[in-house]
């Protein structure tokens, strides 16, 4: 009897393995097959009108591969900046069967540019999202934001408002507070700078002097080869130099600030650590050594939503998907694969 038994559930526990191993091996075979998209003709590529208090405009979204249970959209940071710096990506989801969405929000590079100041904050991009997400046809089933930098405050408040469309949220590189932010910046990061070249740097910005070409020269070196991408800048990859170079100071200055050494634009006051606990989607809060954040406060933020993880990126900075990539790619998947197999 017992010998029967255990044949019995040998033999459900293969059938069961065989239908997964079948399952997995459908959705890579399927992955690269856009015949029945209806964004094939463009290669994946589609213009989704956003509506507006000031009228429609449209912004540009991508999607690369097919996965009927995994899609993520990248939320870039800036805000203003755009979606370029994320083709990092397409060296890690592709071989891991997720699909993802490159998006540039409004007023962003490849986006319509209202010029238009009264929609340049955080409630009109948290209505943009949701509307991205209803033309793409996500839903919680299948649905994950990734947020890095300004892009993980929006997803924050995407989630606050619209947790329920979700699976998953990742927020990369961001901390909840950014008071929080400017106080690291101010005790931990300025103090480690040449005094020297801290105090030339605060004279061009107290003489609002931020188009100097005298500021980028000094503050590359001097702070975003040791906090945003730790990489010399002359060996920056293609994908960053661009995103760079079609950032839209119009959007970034009103919500950022000029400063690059801290915030003071509309999210001076943003704080949304009280409200972290309401959050009960699956959270991954990724968080570097280096960064320009506090690591510490992205572990917290892991702890303080009902259902979170923490990844650290040891040797990465800002930009941890360049500087610590294979650390970093290989927790987001994980995180994605575990959520999706009901493993988190």
């Amino acid at each position: 009897m017992y010998r029967l038994i255990a044949t019995i559930c040998l033999a459900l526990g293969l059938a069961a393995c065989g239908s997964t191993v079948s399952e997995t091996n459908s959705v890579t075979a399927n992955y690269l097959d856009n015949s029945m998209r209806d964004d094939r003709l463009s290669g994946g590529v589609k213009m989704i009108p956003i509506k507006t208090v000031k009228g429609t405009f449209n912004v540009w979204t991508k999607r690369v591969g097919n996965n009927p249970t995994m899609k993520v959209l990248l939320l870039h940071g800036g805000p203003g900046m755009t979606h370029e710096y994320f083709e990092a990506f397409d060296s890690y989801f592709p071989s891991a069967s997720i699909e993802y969405y490159y998006y540039d929000q409004l007023g962003s590079y490849y986006s319509d540019d209202p010029a238009d100041p009264s929609l340049v904050n955080i409630e009109h991009y948290v209505d943009e999202v949701e509307q991205v997400r209803t033309a793409l046809g996500l839903n919680k089933d299948n649905f994950y934001v990734l947020g890095h930098s300004w892009g993980g405050i929006l997803a924050i408040e995407y989630a606050l408002k619209y947790q329920q469309n979700l699976k998953g949220m990742i927020i990369s590189n961001m901390v909840a507070s950014i008071p929080e932010y400017n106080k690291y910046a101010n005790n931990v990061l300025m103090s480690t700078m040449d005094p020297e070249v801290l105090q030339q740097i605060k004279d061009m910005e107290a003489a609002k002097d931020y188009t100097n070409p005298k500021y980028m020269e000094l503050l590359i070196p001097h702070h975003y080869e040791h906090h945003v991408l730790r990489m010399p800048s002359e060996t920056w990859p293609d994908p960053v130099n661009r995103a760079f170079e079609h950032a839209n100071p119009d959007v970034y200055v009103p919500m950022q600030g000029p400063s690059e050494l801290g915030a003071s634009g509309k999210l001076l006051l943003w704080d949304q650590t009280a409200n972290l606990p309401k959050i009960t989607v699956p959270t991954l809060s990724i968080g570097a050594q280096h960064d320009t954040m506090d690591p510490k406060a992205m572990e917290a933020l892991a702890n303080q939503v009902q259902n979170g993880r923490y990844l650290h990126c040891p040797n990465g900075s800002h930009m941890a998907m360049y500087d610590d990539q294979e650390i970093y790619f290989e927790g987001v998947i994980k995180f994605i694969k575990d959520v999706d197999q009901k493993q988190f």
